[in-house]
């Protein structure tokens, strides 16, 4: 037992003494996975703080006792509790406290990182006066705390700044990137990286010799944060977070700017004090609880995402269609890890998929040879050969049904007995397309969203017959390709596309009316859409639009407007640089061309309960359906299906904030003067409507 702490037992911290003489205090947070700094770690660490402090021993090393990482910030849970009960200020003074009792010990500190080092774990070490880091590639550190609608608040925009220098720091912080260890020591954050079992040895001699950081280091850390340099920087820095966020949407990159302007040059304690006054104040904000409650959303996710050894492994991928999606899915499987064949009818068609593949290998895989060993594991198949060596078969042909079934009756017989058959129709029911499959319970649907490499959600889409185990390991594979599986039923559009189809057919119904696509695409946007539903059609393709529409209008009771029911070769849209806008290339692929809107044009005022009123009330009736299994997955599905505002919460969560009685009069107002297109779907009447939001 170290001296000062007989006695005592600690829950959450390991507390050893050295032979030369070094603390180390080691995070093992009692019944929890992970290291997360909840307010009973961080009481103990005061506690053993204020004694060290009494006798200060040669120096104190931090690490983390669990092999998982470092510390992943703060107690998220803990911190909606707090919220709920007015009692944030109480919770960001203890952390700015303790952390600042750490940065006032009389002997010299460091953090001995390894693996996850996120939010009030870097706050932590940058309290520290000295940072070491794993040289492994687990090993990441960031302050991602903007993306939770709030910004760093034990320290680390007051810290950061001095420490690198104001434009990285607030790089770092806005985008709430995480750097590799490398990075991080690039930039001044971390002063040394090593081998992982070297870690501690190498915190507690740098702790003991100390260092002198180099002179334009601190040269940087003290001129980026003068007066004169604030008033500079701050405004370009406003105009860089504007051109991808709104204010009244994501008010904290703004906060952390603002804050930093006005007290950026003042003590630590004043820094503290101002940067503790914004957090609180964005942190009762609906865009911080929305975010929050996604982040828990992405969490419950994670875990559908079932094990990949909950049946025979899935190693091998063919895929039939090397369309856009298919050529996509099959070279984002091959970068993931899988050995991918890859069929079509035509060479060519299977020759410009693997060009495009070649495309994202060089984005993703900058040393040459390991994009060689990438590209490899992706293989043109026009005979088909490796349907007999894969695990899972994915389909991606048309929107057909005929030929989709059609292409089974040659692909199953062929199939290993355990393999699983997948289709990427985006629409079809599935009960539809397992019509004579002599092994239905092996078949299921497997979503992905355009584009592949970006958009992180697959519906695992659900029929009666279904095997639960295909089901998990189809969750498995989603999970070792980095994307969120959501179960969905079998029925026309499952999830996203349901929800997301009579949004885009009123948009193109504005259109038609003679709405400039421009300003029916900035609406969506001022709403708070990635993109616009005009640009959105083109992007998707006007032909895949027709097919979806083909299933979904006759269901949905909508009509088919002409320019999605006329689709023409050449002009589908995006990829053939025409459809309802022109397209042209740029050095990042190609933009939309939106004609001018005509000077003085009035936006008619009920555009925006047009455009998303319809994609609110399919929501609705998706969740009385049973489409998906509750409320939570249903907000899921669509924010990382088609973007939907994410500051909303999602469409059940945004219904609850406007009032659902509110919403739904409003959709009376647009029946009654465009017509019943515009009816209320069943489930209006769902108590789970007017609930409070979460």
């Amino acid at each position: 037992m170290l001296a000062g702490f007989d006695g005592l037992r600690f829950s959450h911290w390991q507390a050893t003494r050295r032979e030369d003489g070094v603390v180390v205090l080691a995070l093992d947070r009692q019944d929890a996975p992970v290291n997360a700094l909840s307010q009973d770690v961080l009481i103990e660490l005061d506690d053993i703080v204020e004694r060290l402090a009494i006798d200060p021993p040669a120096a104190v090393v931090f690490r983390s006792a669990k092999p998982s990482g470092f510390i992943a910030g703060a107690d998220l849970k803990e911190f909606q509790e707090f919220d709920r009960k007015g009692t944030v200020d109480d919770a960001i003074r203890r952390g700015q406290a303790v952390f600042q009792k750490v940065a006032e010990l009389p002997c010299p500190t460091a953090a001995a990182i390894h693996g996850f080092c996120m939010g009030g774990g870097t706050e932590l070490a940058l309290a520290c006066d000295y940072r070491v880091a794993s040289n492994d590639r687990s090993t990441r550190i960031g302050l991602p705390e903007t993306r939770l609608g709030i910004f760093p608040g034990w320290g680390g925009s007051a810290r950061l700044p001095r420490l690198v220098g104001a434009p990285a720091a607030m790089d770092m912080m806005l985008t709430g990137r995480t750097l590799s260890a490398s990075a991080a020591r690039a930039i001044g954050l971390v002063d040394r990286t090593v081998e992982a079992a070297l870690l501690e040895d190498a915190a507690a001699a740098l702790a003991l010799k100390g260092l002198s950081r180099p002179l334009g280091q601190r040269f940087k850390g003290w001129a980026s944060n003068t007066w004169l340099a604030r008033q500079v920087l701050a405004p370009q820095m406003v105009r860089q977070v504007a051109r991808k966020a709104k204010k009244d949407h994501y008010p904290a990159p703004y906060a952390l700017v603002s804050t930093w302007q006005s007290a950026g040059g003042r003590g630590i304690q004043a820094r503290l004090d101002a940067e503790r006054r914004a957090v609180v104040k964005l942190a009762g904000t609906p865009t911080a609880r929305n975010l929050i409650r996604i982040f828990f959303l992405t969490e419950r996710l994670k875990g559908l995402a079932g094990k990949h050894d909950s049946g025979p492994a899935l190693a091998r991928v063919h895929v039939a269609g090397a369309g856009v999606m298919g050529g996509d899915i099959a070279a984002w499987a091959a970068y993931k890890g899988f050995e991918v064949t890859l069929q079509d009818r035509e060479q060519r068609f299977i020759d410009a998929a693997m060009a495009r593949a070649q495309e994202l290998f060089a984005r993703k895989v900058k040393d040459e040879a390991a994009r060689a060993t990438v590209a490899a594991r992706l293989k043109s198949d026009l005979a088909g050969d490796g349907v007999a060596q894969a695990d899972l078969v994915i389909e991606a042909i048309i929107e057909d049904p005929q030929a989709k079934r059609a292409l089974y009756q040659a692909l199953e017989p062929a199939m290993k007995p355990d393999a699983v058959l997948a289709t990427n129709t985006s629409s079809i029911p599935l009960d539809e397309l397992r019509l004579h499959l002599a092994r239905p319970a092996q078949f299921a649907g497997l979503h992905y969203f355009n584009p592949v490499a970006s958009m992180p959600l697959v519906e695992i889409v659900h029929h009666d017959g279904l095997d639960d185990s295909v089901t998990q390991r189809l969750a498995g594979f989603c999970k070792a390709l980095d994307k969120f599986p959501v179960p969905v039923a079998g029925t026309p559009g499952f999830l996203v596309n349901r929800v997301l189809f009579p949004y885009m057919l009123e948009a193109a119904a504005a259109l038609a009316e003679g709405i400039p696509g421009a300003v029916i695409d900035k609406t969506a946007v001022a709403f708070g859409m990635p993109m616009g539903p005009i640009e959105l059609i083109d992007t998707v393709g006007l032909d895949v639009a027709r097919g979806v529409g083909a299933e979904l209008s006759p269901f949905l009771g909508l009509p088919l407007p002409e320019a999605l029911a006329q689709a023409e070769p050449g002009r589908r849209g995006k990829k053939d640089g025409h459809g309802l806008y022109q397209w042209e290339k740029t050095d990042k692929g190609s933009r939309a061309v939106k004609p001018e809107v005509p000077a003085g044009y009035q936006v008619p005022a009920d555009l925006e309960d047009r455009l998303v009123l319809p994609l609110l009330n399919e929501a609705v009736a998706c969740l009385h359906d049973g489409v998906v299994a509750d409320a939570d997955l249903l907000d899921a599905g669509v924010i990382f299906g088609t973007g939907f505002a994410p500051f909303r919460g999602g469409p059940i969560q945004h219904i609850r904030a406007t009032g659902a009685d509110a919403l739904l009069e409003r959709l009376r107002t647009l029946q009654a003067r465009h017509g019943e297109r515009f009816a209320p779907r069943p489930g209006w009447d769902n108590p789970l409507l007017r609930q409070p939001p979460d």
